[in-house]
């Protein structure tokens, strides 16, 4: 294991962490004795080259499981090099325990702990954690810091999750429905796509990237407009109201 390792290019505890998670497949055994090969190895530097382009673990776990089920790996990243580059530009952060606790301080229970697990914004390498996002990690740290209860802050961040998700959905079924669906029926019917029409998908979806995140930050900001503006309404009609009430 310490060869197979150094030559991944990661530590032992790491490799041992892949293993738990089904990253890499069970060694042969003989004995006590486990046996690595080039099969490991090449693997290993799959995980770290799609680690490095953004995928999270879970993401590259569900890729190898679909892999050795038979899927062809080019499908699954997607249409050429244009397509697998990740959509987020989040960059993870490697936390001790101790610089956990020095973001939330007394926020750091079991049960936040296991809500930032559940969520998917905290997974456990070794005796680290790993935050998905060094923005999201910024945000939570900033609204502790103001007041607001890690465990609100998590409640939250389930919520956009959960509402990020369903634009996902509106955006990708727009694609899928008037983008690849020609291409979609004739790949369901075994017939790979051409290479031009690879290259047009590949430009449009690329295209897209900045339009979609474009509408939900347009979107997003004019509906904090709304919100706030009636917030402020309501307020300035209670004080009226109150204002009133006094004479």
């Amino acid at each position: 294991m310490p060869e197979l390792a150094k030559e991944a290019g990661i530590t032992v505890r790491t490799l041992r962490f892949y293993r738990e998670r089904k990253l890499i497949p069970a060694p042969r055994r003989e004995g006590r004795i486990a046996w690595y090969n080039e099969h490991h190895l090449a693997r290993l530097r799959t995980i770290g080259a799609l680690l490095e382009r953004g995928h999270t673990l879970g993401g590259i776990a569900e890729l190898l499981a679909a892999f050795e089920s038979g899927r062809d790996v080019g499908e699954l990243l997607g249409l050429e090099d244009t397509i697998v580059t990740p959509w987020s530009e989040e960059t993870p952060v490697r936390l001790t325990p101790e610089e956990l606790a020095d973001h939330f301080s007394e926020d750091i229970t079991v049960e936040n702990l296991a809500a930032s697990m559940d969520i998917g914004y905290l997974a456990v390498d070794g005796d680290e954690f790993v935050h998905i996002s060094r923005r999201l990690l910024d945000a939570s740290t900033d609204l502790v810091d103001k007041g607001v209860p890690l465990a609100a802050v998590l409640e939250a961040g389930r919520q956009v999750r959960a509402h990020a998700d369903a634009l996902a959905d509106i955006f990708t079924t727009l694609i899928r429905s008037h983008i690849l669906a020609d291409v979609l029926e004739r790949t369901s019917a075994d017939e790979p796509p051409a290479p031009e029409e690879v290259a047009r998908i590949a430009q449009t979806i690329e295209k897209l990237r900045p339009i979609s995140k474009g509408v939900v930050e347009a979107e997003l900001s004019m509906a904090m407009d709304r919100r706030v503006r009636r917030e402020i309404d309501e307020w300035l009609r209670e004080q009226e109201s109150r204002h009133d009430s006094d004479r």
